[in-house]
């Protein structure tokens, strides 16, 4: 709680600084905003921008791809309109004026139009089903239409995608089918029902373009202004502020996931530790979720252009209801999941315990942290959670403790100082350092030591923020071993929320402005190396799906760098790591000889070559071919952890047994938590790495 009182007072007085400069203003709202959300910017965020034609140039670019990426709206002529506007928008943002923004919202009003247009002579033709030609669904990797003709073709060629691609799925369902009335329909039927669905889908689409206000480009043009800064920080409206804090405390969530928006299609952000789709396992985080059906209907709803509160008002509902989605997976897999509703069961995202024995390898002690949780009111703290667990395992007389923060995403920084601080003596955890002054060393002060022997830290991509501060000091101390995929996620930066209409004094009329979430800080490890970008680099690397794409902070944009200050002076007299290069050498040799991993670096590098490509066949059988493919490369690796691993042992501890017994609840779900363990080959591995240790013990 101190932590958190100094930082609030530092901002605050940050603030009250810039309302107390800040000039008078007769300005409209729009461009008040602007001017107010620049001066918070310039003073306060961690890497200030240059207002120059560099920015001018990225915010043309960002903000032309945003509105149309598709390149189905804008033709080149109209695209050289606003080029005019390339070096000059820092000069309007000076200004406070929106000549650039302006003309793209016209022009996007009007572009719109002819697009509705187009479509509407279009879905009225007779649709082909055998053309050869391939659809690019990368607008990057195309060009504006030059003239009305092309971008006619361009949406026949989109249009018949979406009716080729229903057609398939309908032909696909009869030829499934048990039911003899389904059995009984001809392709003739099937194929004028999807072309229904088709216009149904597309008359939607183009009703909900019509809804795009100003105000929603308006704030999406800020948006741009603000992630060339960074990806975290983030102007909100006051209307999407309250939607956010509403997300963020799960009320909108009815699969437990936080979605987004990104051109035009619904990704997941997080999947919501102990909520629906955590437990079905069949959701992860950038999935995209393409279409969502309710049980009482027979046709999904396409989500393409969707705004995310429709999308959310599709996906939540009653608990015991079930909703079906179709997802991509980062594959390019496409598939038809199903999730009943429910609440979030927070206890699923306490740490827990369990001993886990591996053949000759006895009494480990395993402790899962979904999450760094903390509440405000002290009642709930992560570390105190993991220090009873500590406790247990030492009871038991444990061999060595494993900690898995494998998706971990972060959170309490108190909490991830006291817990490093149970396996360390006192000493320095975490630096925190703004642009300027020197850096602030956050210390743990209590010279006890809940755990004394070997000990391995589990992560992978997603394991992010305060995960990645633990890894790095109990790496910088070398007090425990790090095992997970080529890096943690590599956010180390510290982001807070600063209201507009606290910046600026007067104008009432004009208010609410909005907010704005900003990055103001960096962590730096006690090494003096950031967090940031790099994230933490594990000891041991074991083959991941994703070792060869872009996963966490690297796939931003306009991420900061990473940076070095210097370090301060730590050392531990509690349990040295035996020598990593024998560790490493002897888990190299098993996971080479290991079919399940050989698969999962044959898969990390499938998803690798099918990254890019973006084209798919247009006719009835290129497609079908398509899928096939697709589906013969991804079912080949959908087994790799669907069966128990011989030999491993995974128990609950006596102490806690009762607990879990006495409510049925309960029951399902610690059972379904050690099915999944008794799968997992990082844990298997991580065993045996821990195996090593002990016999490597110095």
């Amino acid at each position: 709680m101190k932590i958190k009182l100094l930082i609030i007072i530092a901002l605050a007085a940050s603030v009250a600084v810039i309302a107390a400069v800040f000039p008078k203003t007769n300005k409209d709202k729009e461009s008040l905003t602007l001017q107010v959300l620049m001066a918070v910017l310039e003073r306060l965020h961690f890497a200030p921008q240059d207002v120059d034609d560099s920015l001018s140039q990225e915010i043309y670019k960002e903000f032309l791809d945003g509105m149309d990426r598709s390149k189905r709206f804008l033709l080149s002529s109209e695209v050289d309109q606003l080029s005019v506007f390339e070096n000059s928008i820092d000069d309007q943002i000076n200004a406070s004026t929106f000549e650039f923004f302006d003309l793209t919202n016209t022009l996007m009003e009007s572009s719109t139009k002819r697009a509705q247009r187009l479509y509407e002579s279009i879905i009225a033709e007779e649709i082909s089903i055998t053309s050869n030609k391939l659809l690019e669904l990368d607008g990057e990797k195309i060009d504006f239409a030059k003239t009305e003709s092309e971008l006619t073709d361009r949406w026949r060629d989109y249009i018949t995608y979406n009716v080729v691609t229903r057609y398939e799925s309908y032909l696909s369902d009869r030829d499934k089918s048990d039911d003899s009335e389904e059995k009984a329909k001809t392709d003739q039927e099937l194929l004028a029902k999807a072309k229904k669905y088709s216009k149904e889908m597309f008359d939607d689409w183009f009703e909900r373009m019509e809804e795009i206000r100003r105000s929603d480009r308006f704030e999406a043009y800020l948006n741009v202004l603000t992630h060339t800064y960074d990806p975290h920080t983030d102007y909100f409206s006051p209307k999407a502020k309250e939607d956010f804090d509403l997300r963020m405390g799960g009320k909108l969530e009815g699969i437990g996931a936080r979605l987004f928006v990104k051109d035009d299609v619904t990704e997941v952000s997080t999947v919501i530790v102990g909520g629906p789709a955590w437990k079905a396992k069949q959701l992860a985080v950038e999935d995209k979720i393409l279409k969502v059906r309710q049980d009482d209907e027979e046709e999904p709803v396409d989500l393409t252009g969707m705004r995310i509160d429709d999308v959310v008002q599709l996906i939540r509902g009653k608990k015991g209801t079930k909703v079906h989605l179709t997802i991509r997976k980062k594959s390019g897999k496409t598939e038809v999941i199903t999730i009943e509703r429910d609440e979030v069961i927070v206890d699923e995202s306490f740490a827990r315990s369990v001993i886990v024995d591996f053949e000759e390898v006895k009494n480990i002690g395993f402790i899962s942290l979904p999450v760094f949780y903390s509440s405000f009111d002290g009642t709930n703290s992560c570390a105190a959670d993991v220090k009873k667990e500590v406790e247990k395992l030492n009871a038991q007389n444990v061999n060595g403790i494993i900690l898995d923060l494998r998706w971990n995403g972060g959170g309490s920084l108190q909490d991830v100082i006291d817990m490093s601080g149970l396996f360390i003596e006192e000493g320095p955890i975490v630096q925190v350092k703004s642009n300027e002054g020197k850096a602030s060393v956050y210390n743990d002060r209590d010279a006890n030591v809940s755990y004394k022997g070997p000990m391995i830290v589990m992560t992978n991509m997603i394991s992010a923020s305060a995960s990645e501060i633990l890894a790095g000091a109990l790496q910088d101390y070398g007090r425990a071993l790090i095992v997970g995929s080529n890096s943690t996620f590599g956010k180390g930066t510290v982001q807070g929320f600063y209201d507009l209409d606290r910046v600026y004094n007067g104008a009432s009329d004009l208010k609410p402005l909005g907010q704005v979430k900003m990055t103001t800080q960096k962590f730096y490890r006690i090494n003096g190396g950031s967090n940031q970008l790099k994230g933490i680099i594990p000891d041991i690397i074991l083959p991941d799906n994703f070792s060869y794409v872009n996963v966490g902070e690297k796939e931003y944009d306009n991420a900061l760098d990473w940076s070095k200050i210097d370090p301060v002076q730590y050392g531990q007299n509690v349990y040295q790591i035996p020598e990593i290069n024998t560790l490493k050498q002897r888990s190299n040799e098993r996971v080479a000889a290991s079919d399940a991993f050989n698969l999962i670096e044959d898969n990390a590098k499938y998803i690798k070559e099918v990254e890019n490509d973006s084209s798919v066949p247009l006719s009835l059988k290129g497609y079908k071919a398509y899928l096939v493919e697709r589906e013969a490369r991804a079912k080949k690796y959908d087994d790799i952890m669907k069966d128990p691993i011989e030999g491993l042992s995974i128990s609950n501890l006596l102490v806690d047994i009762e607990n879990i017994e006495a409510d049925s609840n309960k029951i399902l779900r610690n059972k379904d938590w050690i099915k999944s363990l008794h799968k997992d080959i990082y844990l298997q591995e991580t065993v045996l790495i821990m195996k090593d240790m002990m016999k490597e013990k110095r």
